[in-house]
């Protein structure tokens, strides 16, 4: 380390009322001694005294001392981050390679003495225990400061270093640490001044006496040029002064040795083939943002002088010339380097002549020819990407469109969402005491803690809030895979990056509640979001970031949760058919790259597809609803034999732990899976094996499997692209796979009905087959839950009145008693009320006598009551059968739902009544509330149920307090 140049004391006088302030404070009498130290403070942070005739003049010596007391920095944190790098040590040599902890080791163990200050510079020895047999080291370190800003160090080891040395963090933590016990001077500049000439001589003298080896020759020089008229010497006013600081104009910032800095990053970038040296790279690029987050201005300092042994690296001319492309290793620094670049420039806190200075910087940077080019189109405008052939289990049915957003926000070389995300998060970063000399590495890395800081001038908005929508927003953009591996594998990249800083936010209610609002505007997004119903071929999926919102939201939203990570299971680009002419290469083939060249990372996407899935089906473990819909959706979306492997084994493991008993449920997924795996295997032999497959199930599979893994699968889109039949053959695969579907229909209507039903759609003697095995097993055991699921799929159909008939039939077998008003059926009978209510007036009369005999709960009839008296039947999709007006409660045929509301509501009362204990007194008088709503629906019910209550009192007059609540509510 240079020791630091002499300063000339120069520039504009202060401003007036500054100088007056400071006079003042030290001129009045009796002021505090803490608001004397506060006026130095201020005086010492914002600007320092001109020249050393004005300097001192104007106030007394206890100011002055203060002042200079006051200029020091005050905060350990500017020290140990201007002497340490940031990277982690190999373990065991945290103290040997970290010049803070090495420098408070000595601070601790009284290493440090002799410090003087004069002015605005210290000094101090160091004495440092030698190895083992060698003596005792000492050394004499100097250090200037401005404005609570180290300018300067100078330190006897000569240790080249990017940083301070251990010997100048020790003398600056003895000065923070023990400030009142360092020896203080003014400026060596005021004490001259107070000296006549005979002192001055004397004072010379000596000092060229004490060190005449060293400063002979410049004092004999100085001299000459003094006593000659005219010299340069004479004609400046004053004289340089290295102990009174800086003009209010010169520049204010931390010590930086540039020097070093550019020699240190030639050095890595020579040997930037090694991990050693990106590491330390990417360890000073942390440092530059640790800079950034202080507002220190030599973060942009060192980012320039960085960028310019960047742009010198010799590789980058070479690779030009041969017309290859740089290593994974130095794009990943670049990248790194604009980042930082994008936060400098769009930093707030810098000025304007600031930032029109690095603009011009990089356009110069940007005009070099060795200046390296971002890999990849970030766009869907890219020749390579038609929009399907198409017209608009066609565009909306497989799921594919080509109207989406030109321009992928993630990945993108500025990566905007990763630069907004990380600016809003710091800003709500909670600030530790204690610091952390390896902020991010190994087993020392702490969860960063982030509170809610609100938005200026936008009430309830939180910049926590906004990092989490901003981040939602970006990974959710439906966008365009770039082309080449490196661009591709940056988004990948960008994504796990983005995720990893939500991850470390801790979510309380009112993030909650932005995340579920985020993740409903992403189901809701169109063409313009991922998670939208329809999706360009080659958008990139979901899978990282649903698995992400998927583990968030399930212990909140369970219902959105599944939802979302459903849709997000797909990947468009295994689905949509080719252009016309093309080879039609097989979706099930292992060896991707080969099918689709443009998809280099499509192995990681599918890998990332798995661990969706897995992660699905062991939170739905003990859901069987859940369940089956993962497993519809895995093989629906999963292609790829060895994955659905994986999910099988994964899914067994999960059913089948060591201290619990088994999930059937689950186990019979994880088969499911691991025939399909097999399935698949068999499509590879030709239609021919698969149709014997078909045909010959009985003897291979269970009724279920055939139905819902062979034939299924043995049709798909995917699989008739693998197999390239003509029409003809097509339609005779398809023909085999309606009849085993019959087959299992009737083998096994509970569980294969549906899959029948749903298979021979496309036929309809097949389908009417399918149908009337459902009407015959009704009669035969059908429960009604599966009759329902049969009635609400033929209305999705469009079938209507085939539904209804399903519903009548599944209200024969149902009964819902008094106190089940949470029964499974109970949205089913509620569909099956609505459905009948929009067939119309005859419908409705039909169903009303199946609803009486079924349905014995009070407040269900009495829900059906009010929903059927909201409007006039038959306002459904046979429009053309609607009533005139509502129905009348009173009136047939919901006169008679009325009675059996009214006979329910009183029948339910005597039985809750017969054991009710005084707790839940509040809730049977709520539910006299209902019964009165139900009972004033009738003519006469004012009559009626004032006879119940009278017959209540009369009857159940023992329980004196709930009487007496009853007749503060009802009279």
């Amino acid at each position: 380390m240079e020791p630091p140049a002499a300063k000339r004391s120069r520039g504009c006088p202060a401003e007036p009322d500054e100088r007056d302030a400071g006079a003042g404070a030290a001129r009045g009498q009796g002021r505090p001694e803490a608001l004397l130290d506060l006026s130095a403070k201020r005086v010492a942070e914002s600007w320092a005294f001109e020249q050393v005739e004005e300097r001192f003049s104007r106030v007394p010596e206890p100011v002055q001392k203060r002042i200079v007391f006051w200029s020091f920095p005050r905060s350990e944190r500017e020290i140990c981050m201007y002497s340490s790098l940031g990277y982690p040590p190999p373990e065991g040599e945290h103290d040997a390679r970290v010049p803070f902890t090495r420098g408070l080791h000595l601070l601790q163990s009284g290493a440090v003495d002799r410090v003087l200050q004069v002015g605005f510079h210290l000094s101090g020895n160091i004495r440092e225990p030698g190895g083992p047999g060698e003596p005792e080291r000492l050394y004499h370190v100097s250090i200037s400061f401005d404005r609570c800003k180290i300018t300067s160090v100078s330190c006897g080891c000569d240790n080249r270093d990017l940083f301070y040395c251990a010997h100048v963090v020790a003398l600056s933590l003895y000065r923070i640490r023990h400030a009142r016990q360092v020896e203080l001077r003014l400026p060596i500049s005021e004490t001259l001044s107070q000296m006549n000439r005979d002192q001055l001589q004397k004072f010379v003298q000596y000092l060229i006496s004490a060190h005449h080896t060293e400063v002979l020759p410049t004092a004999q020089r100085l001299a000459d040029e003094i006593l000659l008229l005219g010299s340069e010497i004479n004609l400046v006013h004053g004289a340089p002064d290295p102990t009174a600081g800086a003009g209010i104009e010169d520049a204010n910032c931390w010590h930086l040795d540039e020097e070093q800095i550019q020699e240190q990053v030639k050095q890595l970038l020579s040997n930037g083939g090694y991990y050693g040296a990106s590491q330390q790279l990417r360890s000073m690029f942390s440092k530059v943002r640790e800079m950034l987050r202080m507002r220190d201005s030599n973060g942009a300092r060192m980012l320039i002088l960085m960028t310019e042994q960047f742009l010198q690296d010799p590789r980058l001319a070479l690779w030009r010339q041969q017309g290859a492309g740089m290593t994974d290793k130095c794009r990943q620094l670049w990248d790194e380097l604009g980042a930082l670049w994008v936060c400098v420039v769009l930093s707030p806190h810098c000025k304007p002549e600031e930032r029109a200075g690095w603009l011009q910087l990089l356009s110069r940077w940007d005009k070099l020819d060795v200046c390296p080019l971002e890999e990849g189109n970030y766009s869907f405008d890219g020749p390579s990407l038609q929009p399907t052939v198409a017209p608009i289990p066609e565009l909306l049915q497989k799921g594919s469109t080509c109207i989406t957003n030109s321009e992928g926000w993630v990945g993108h070389p500025l990566d905007p969402i990763g630069c907004l995300c990380r600016a809003l998060l710091e800003a709500c970063r909670l600030e530790e005491e204690t610091l952390s000399l390896y902020p991010d590495s190994g087993p020392e890395k702490r969860k960063v803690a982030y509170q809610h800081v609100p938005v200026p001038g936008s009430p309830g908005e939180s910049y926590l809030v906004l990092a989490l929508e901003v981040a939602l927003l970006g990974l959710g953009q439906q966008r365009a895979l770039p082309e080449g591996l490196y661009a591709q594998d940056k988004v990948v990249r960008n994504e796990e990056q983005l995720l990893a800083l939500l991850e470390e936010v801790e979510l309380d209610e009112r993030l909650v509640q932005v995340l579920r609002k985020q993740a409903g505007l992403l189901l809701e997004g169109g063409p313009f979001s991922g998670f939208g119903e329809v999706l360009f071929r080659e958008s990139v999926p979901m899978h990282t970031c649903a698995r992400y919102l998927f583990t968030a939201l399930l212990p909140h939203d369970p219902d959105l949760a599944y939802r979302l990570a459903l849709r997000a299971m797909r990947l468009p680009v295994l689905e949509t058919a080719f252009p016309a002419g093309e080879p039609h290469p097989s979706p099930l083939d292992s060896i991707m790259s080969n099918r689709f060249p443009r998809w280099f990372i499509l192995g990681h996407l599918e890998t990332r597809q798995c661990e969706l899935a897995s992660t699905m089906l062991t939170a739905a473990k003990g859901d069987p609803k859940w369940l089956h819909a993962v497993l519809g959706s895995i093989q629906q979306n999963i292609h790829s034999p060895a994955l659905l492997f994986k999910l099988a084994q994964d899914a067994c493991k999960t059913a089948t732990p060591v201290s619990a008993p088994p999930d059937t449920t689950l186990l019979g997924i994880a088969l499911e899976l691991g025939l399909q795996v097999r399935a698949v295997r068999w499509m590879r032999e030709g239609p021919q094996a698969l149709m014997n497959i078909m045909q010959n199930w009985y003897s291979l599979f269970t009724p279920v499997e055939a139905a819902t893994i062979v034939a299924v699968t043995g049709t798909t889109h995917a699989t008739l692209l693998r197999l390239q039949l003509d029409t003809p053959r097509r339609e005779e695969l398809w023909a085999c796979a309606r009849t085993l579907a019959l087959q299992c229909a009737m083998k096994d209507p509970q569980n294969c009905a549906l899959p029948a039903l749903t298979l021979c759609e496309k036929n309809h003697s097949a389908f009417e087959a399918a149908y009337q095995i459902v009407l015959d097993a009704a009669a035969g055991g059908l429960g009604h839950a599966h009759l329902f699921t049969v009635a609400r799929y033929m209305e999705h159909r469009g079938l209507p009145l085939r539904a209804y008939k399903l519903a009548t039939l599944a209200l024969a077998q149902l009964s819902i008693a008094f106190n089940q008003d949470s029964h499974p059926a109970v949205n089913d009978v509620l569909w099956a009320c609505s459905l009948s209510h929009s067939l119309g007036r005859h419908e409705l009369s039909a169903i009303v006598p199946l609803i009486i005999r079924s349905i014995h709960c009070a407040p269900m009839l009495s829900d059906i009551l009010r929903r059927w008296t909201l409007s006039a039947p038959g306002l459904g999709p046979l429009g053309a059968r609607r009533a005139a007006k509502p129905l009348g409660a009173d009136r047939a045929p919901l006169c008679q739902l009325l009675d059996a509301a009214v006979t329910a509501y009183i029948t339910t009362s005597h039985s809750r009544l017969t054991h009710i204990s005084p707790r839940h007194y509040g809730d049977f008088i709520e539910f006299l509330g209902k019964a009165r709503e139900t009972f004033l629906l009738a003519p006469d019910g004012h009559l009626q149920f004032a006879q119940f209550l009278e017959n209540l009192k009369q009857t159940y007059k023992g329980k004196k307090k709930l009487m007496l609540l009853v007749r503060e509510r009802f009279g």
